[in-house]
């Protein structure tokens, strides 16, 4: 019990230490991250219908 409680105390001494983002560098970071996925999904999209077209011309033209 006494290794849980001097753990817990050493964590929040180095959350102390920590420099925390501000409100507008966490909107801004949010931000950034949503339009790449975004874009990656796009991406990916696009290649999985293209795949699928050609996969429905090699098996003979069914409507896959």
């Amino acid at each position: 019990m006494n290794k849980a409680i001097q753990f817990l105390k050493e964590s929040v001494s180095e959350l102390k230490k920590s420099t925390w983002l501000t409100k507008q560098e966490v909107m801004q970071s949010t931000f950034l991250v949503i339009i790449v996925v975004a874009l990656v999904a796009l991406y990916v999209g696009l290649i999985d219908f293209g795949l699928t077209q050609v996969l429905g011309l090699v098996v003979g033209g069914a409507n896959v």
